[in-house]
């Protein structure tokens, strides 16, 4: 077997091992199995669906093979319902009689792919969706009750307590469930608008979650209403914004932007902010045809209808007035329109999202082919992507067939034709600032209005953006007057500043990054490390592996692995491996590396940084020191190691704070142990970066159900990239160096080898 052939099947069974981990990975699917000692069991389940009624309990339920006994199950859904189906949607909850869970999940919900052919709907959408703001996971699980098949079903995250305190840092907050339980109507909508009478008038449309938060709700409901203008006081305007751009671009009118006005949540976080959750997508991309009016018609629209449907519906009907809210307000469209252009250009243009497709229909293929109590034929599965299918009274189009067609329309709309201004190189006029001292963040802005860029920041994910107006006027540490460089400055009053600029003139928005406020830069506090923050992790003195350095040589190597939860500064610092010396080699200025992350430093006596750090000396495959200290009396670190074997190397497990030992295979960049002994800590952290290498883009997925700040850093510790996001991220890597790389999700690393 070849070198390059063992390393790419180790790739293959390191990223087998990572998916298998997760519940909710979209690559893989999950093998879910219920056993009821019932023998009427669907009977049973149907009565207490018609009576509103609990669970009923199951003997046992195995998840991808882990046992629980004693667990509730019910069926679920409206519409997806039926007494008469073969396979109904179910909600399994492990908790119901015992205090049990599956990866730190409870609650599993499963949907039957209701009026979807291609089945690919619902796992595609929430996929997507993830990238802009709060969203639930969702995979595909086979599902098999008393041992007999029941098929293939959508594997969606709950949206419960437990996923508000994920997302929005706490759970005892007022929480709605946004859908109506009455005839539908003109006034029969979960629309945010206000009602005559008290919070009772309210009932029928929204179902409270919480413990409290009727009032709440009253309150909320007369500010979208009544003082539009206002909401920002009370809504998360930016996730409202990207909720409705979404329904949008993707057609989803099984949402607020149709007929009903559902299928989403509201939470009320401790900034006393309400934030939406979007749910139920398996009827997105066009599979809900019902637009709704003034007049409450239900008259279906056609497939060309939806595919032109305009991005402006509703925005003068008093039946939807959080639309009209944001559409009518200059400021929120223009920013609802760079959202929208965002999607399009990240999923939809370079048909993004048909490469997902194709991945998601492949890990289910088998499995579907033989779902003989599916809705819908394999053929029709298979053609999903492009063929149109009489679903009852109306036709569901084809994904690709709906969306081949309406982005074209949308990039042909007047909003979208208009010259958007430009955002470059926005960043802090100190990048090694020092807590509680003044910073100033500018940013290169052309084609905007002067008094319409500005900078919104915040210390730490809890809290909201405030949004402060940037000057060019030469009086903001911003150079001269009207050159286009705008600035702002704050007291960095926390160890972490995220931040974001936005900018419009009059006929349009953008944001930088383009899918902020879900997005966003951030700014550390640096400090210098002291002994043991910074340590040496691993070390290869007779490297004649694959790994080489950017001049495509074999060469000695030593890791350093920050252990705190702060970025920590290199600059002063050095290596070593002459005690007597050590000032040997310094970090170039400006060296930083990121909390909890990895740095390669090559020593092969080359004294060069580029975009890989090395060092002025090699390391002796018969033994030796290597000592990190700032080259007088302070030693924040030092190895001794003995006589190494070919790419045998010497490292610690666990990393950062482990005994060192001989390491069966060279490590650089990920965790030393075989099996990580962190990841066994929390198997709840652990990310997926893929493909790996990676060429032009690679996926980060993350696998623990909780957001992922990503950062993205060079071989030398500079950031390339960073951003936050719930689920999945498509991260282009187009024009970058080859070379190593290394990502971290939250407190985790993974190294990425870049090779465009």
């Amino acid at each position: 077997m070849t070198r390059n052939l063992r390393t790419a099947l180790l790739f293959l069974i390191i990223s087998f091992n990572c998916y298998s981990q997760s519940f909710y990975n979209p690559s893989a699917i999950q093998k879910i199995e219920i056993s009821f000692t019932q023998p009427n069991w669907d009977y049973m389940l149907d009565t207490a669906s018609l009576n509103a009624g609990g669970y009923l309990m199951a003997q046992w339920v195995k998840i991808n093979g882990t046992y629980y006994d004693s667990v509730g199950v019910k069926y679920k859904g409206n519409s997806s319902y039926d007494s008469t189906n073969a396979k109904n949607p179910i909600h399994v909850e492990l908790d119901t009689y015992k205090s049990q869970n599956y990866q730190g999940f409870q609650d599993i919900k499963l949907s039957n792919g209701y009026h979807d052919p291609s089945m690919m709907r619902e796992v595609l959408a929430y996929n997507i969706l993830g990238n802009y703001m709060h969203s639930p996971q969702a995979n595909f699980a086979q599902v098999y009750i008393n041992g007999i098949y029941m098929g293939v079903y959508s594997n969606t995250e709950s949206v419960n307590k437990k996923f508000c305190a994920n997302h929005f840092f706490s759970n005892n907050g007022t929480f709605f469930k946004c859908n109506p339980n009455v005839t539908p109507g003109t006034n029969t909508k979960s629309n945010l608008k206000t009602l005559a009478g008290d919070s009772s008038a309210y009932f029928n449309f929204y179902e409270l979650k919480s413990n409290y938060g009727w009032n709440n709700l009253v309150a909320l409901c007369d500010s979208v209403t009544n003082k539009p203008n206002n909401i920002s006081t009370i809504v998360d305007v930016d996730r409202m914004i990207w909720m409705l751009a979404y329904n949008s671009v993707l057609v989803n009118l099984d949402s607020y932007s149709g007929a009903f006005c559902q299928n989403y949540y509201l939470y009320k976080d401790q900034t006393n902010h309400f934030n939406p959750v979007v749910w139920d997508l398996n009827m997105s991309f066009g599979g809900f045809p019902f637009v709704g009016s003034l007049n409450s018609s239900l008259a279906s629209q056609s497939i060309s209808g939806l595919q032109n449907l305009p991005i402006n519906i509703h925005s003068s009907d008093a039946y939807w007035p959080l639309i009209g809210a944001i559409y009518n307000n200059p400021v929120y469209k223009r920013m609802y329109v760079a959202h929208m252009r965002t999607m399009l250009n990240e999923f939809f243009a370079g048909n993004q999202y048909v490469t997902m497709y194709n991945n998601y229909k492949n890990v289910v293929d088998t499995a579907v082919q033989s779902d003989t109590k599916k809705f819908y034929s394999y053929t029709q599965f298979q053609n999903g992507l492009n063929t149109n299918y009489s679903v009852g009274t109306y036709s569901v189009p084809g994904i690709q067939t709906l969306m081949a067609a309406r982005i074209p329309y949308l990039q042909s709309q007047p909003e979208f034709t208009v010259s958007a201004p430009v955002i470059n190189s926005p960043g802090a006029t100190v990048t090694t600032p020092t807590l509680n001292t003044a910073v100033t963040i500018t940013a290169n802005v052309t084609n905007a209005n002067s008094n319409a860029v500005f900078l919104g920041y915040r210390f730490g994910t809890a809290a909201k953006f405030v949004r402060s107006l940037m000057y060019d006027d030469g009086l903001h540490n911003d150079g001269a007057a009207g050159d286009n460089k705008y600035g702002i400055t704050f007291t960095l009053s926390a160890n972490q500043a995220q931040y974001y600029v936005y900018a419009e003139n009059n006929n349009a928005g953008i944001f930088s990054p383009e899918r902020a406020e879900h997005e966003f830069h951030s700014l550390y506090a640096l400090a210098s490390p002291t002994a043991g923050q910074i340590v040496v992790n691993e070390i290869l003195a007779n490297n004649q592996s694959d790994l080489v350095n950017e001049f495509s040589t074999n060469e000695d190597w030593i890791e350093l692995y920050n252990n705190s939860p702060v970025p920590l500064s290199l600059s002063g610092f050095y290596l070593t491996d002459d005690y007597a010396n050590k000032s040997k080699y310094a970090f170039p200025a400006n060296t930083v590396m990121q909390p909890y992350s990895y740095m390669l430093v090559w020593a092969d006596n080359q004294d060069i940084t580029v975009t890989q750090v090395h060092t002025n000396f090699k390391l002796n495959e018969n033994g030796e020191k290597v000592m990190l200290s700032d080259g007088l009396t302070g030693i924040i670190d030092s190895v001794t190691f003995g006589g190494q074997t070919p790419d045998i190397s010497y490292g610690r497990c666990p990393d950062g704070s482990g005994p060192f030992s001989i390491r069966p295979s060279t490590t650089p960049g990920t965790n030393n142990c075989v099996v990580g002994v962190k990841e066994n800590v929390n198997k709840l952290n652990e990310f997926s970066v893929y493909p790996n290498p990676a060429k032009n883009f690679f996926i980060v997925k993350d696998d623990a159900g909780k957001t992922c700040n990503v950062e993205v850093l060079n071989a030398i510790g500079q950031k390339v990239y960073e951003g936050s996001f719930t689920g999945q991220s498509v991260i282009s890597s187009s024009g970058w160096q080859n070379g190593i790389y290394f990502v971290r999700c939250n407190n985790l690393t993974k190294k990425l080898i870049i090779n465009n």
